[in-house]
């Protein structure tokens, strides 16, 4: 996996952009995406001066007798096409901007807002949409990038965008893995969790979750920077140290592994669990209303999850392939990238539109604070609701101890 804004960065150095390759291009430079994937290039370039990567003829690796065998000028259509391409995304990407920094503090709002929104679950959302609302305010910079084929920002905007960008990703997926284990630990071990499963435990977590994810981050952080481009143009990327091919591939499966797998087996393992508890437990004990909503809540989380791997996916599929083995760089497979690109981010924005469609709470709150609907209760005092939270935490658990009792002292749940 590469951080969004560095796959951005290789698309960004040519008006020709990344596909369309000099074959003298040095593929060392990350102006192209060959040299962030080793995989697109099939040999080493050589050593010797070369024309700029922005210029003249272009060939694919591997596929010389498209392009490279003639000596014309660049061909039009993929010109044009390329062209097309960066408006549309560029395009794109300021949309999934608006939309995910809308959706996004919005989510934040209502939680900090209404006292009945501070739940356990709701904490962890939070940082998810801080993390979220961090990566589109990025957006915009990465776009100007793209739109512009030059960082003109400088190298100081360049490191913090980049950091922050990737920052996202680790952030995100951290998240999603406490909220699952937090499941996991709120249907199999509803009685015993209580004294984990608290708002102030959830804070330290998130803490930690951002202290982790910059640890994890720290190459992006020390390698990020400026790159010249053409014609004294900067591409905002990441400089590696020779030799660079070899850091780019061990970087790859770094954040394919701690940013993405690890973090899936986790989330699957917690999920597995609790199917297995729910296929065990059956429905021999009467659903109370906190187990309803806490089936309501875990399906919620589910389904985000699920959201996520299927907007991230594709990018890993892309990466890691592109590790394992050749691709033929083709206007097409361009196209593919940039749409996995944009389905990346779009992850971001598509988190509100889920818990307005699967959450009441998240529902009413919305509703309320756009003057759609005025809903009543949201704004009671905390230390009432904290109250009456408390009252029902204690009468559930008097309930789920009289139902262990009754089975022979094997507390079943369901969801």
């Amino acid at each position: 996996m590469l951080p969004l804004s560095l796959t951005r960065a290789l698309q960004v150095g040519c008006e020709n952009s990344v596909f369309y390759l000099n074959p003298e291009t040095d593929l060392t430079q990350p102006s192209s995406l060959s040299a962030w994937i080793p995989g697109l290039s099939s040999r080493r370039p050589p050593t010797s001066p070369s024309p700029s990567p922005c210029t003249t003829t272009a060939t694919f690796p591997g596929n010389e007798s498209d392009l490279g065998s003639r000596n014309d000028t660049p061909d039009e259509t993929h010109q044009a096409f390329d062209k097309t391409s960066s408006v549309v995304i560029t395009f794109v990407y300021f949309t999934v901007c608006a939309v995910g920094l809308t959706g996004n503090t919005l989510v934040i709002y209502v939680i900090l807002r209404y006292a009945k929104m501070k739940t356990v679950t709701n904490i962890y959302i939070l940082n998810l949409a801080v993390a979220d609302v961090l990566c589109m305010l990025s957006l915009p910079f990465i776009a100007m990038q793209l739109a512009l084929v030059h960082w003109p920002f400088g190298a100081v905007l360049c490191r913090l965008v980049m950091t922050v960008d990737s920052l996202n990703q680790f952030t995100s997926i951290f998240c999603l893995t406490v909220m699952s284990v937090d499941r996991y630990l709120a249907v199999v071990h509803p009685i015993k969790s209580t004294k984990w499963r608290k708002p102030r435990v959830a804070k330290i977590i998130n803490l930690t979750v951002w202290g982790v994810s910059l640890l994890v981050n720290l190459p992006i952080m020390i390698f990020s920077g400026l790159m010249p481009n053409n014609n004294q143009a900067w591409a905002c990327t990441i400089v590696w140290p020779e030799p660079q091919e070899a850091y780019q591939t061990a970087f790859m499966f770094y954040t394919f592994l701690l940013g993405f797998f690890l973090p899936l087996i986790v989330i699957c393992l917690c999920y597995l669990l609790i199917i297995v508890k729910v296929k065990s437990s059956g429905m021999r004990v009467g659903s109370t209303k906190r187990k309803r909503s806490e089936r309501k809540v875990t399906r919620m989380v589910s389904i985000v999850v699920a959201m996520f791997v299927l907007c991230w996916l594709p990018f890993y599929v892309f990466n890691v392939t592109s590790v394992t083995g050749t691709i033929d760089t083709t206007p097409v497979l361009k196209s593919t990238f940039e749409f996995v690109v944009v389905l990346g981010y779009a992850n971001s924005c598509a988190n509100p539109i889920l818990y307005a469609f699967l959450s009441d709470n998240f529902k009413k709150s919305f509703q309320n604070v756009l003057c759609l609907k005025k809903v009543a209760g949201l704004d009671e005092a905390e230390r009432s609701d904290s109250r009456m939270e408390r009252t029902r935490m204690v009468n559930d658990f008097t309930a789920e101890m009289h139902n262990a009792v009754l089975l022979n002292g094997e507390l079943q749940t369901s969801i």
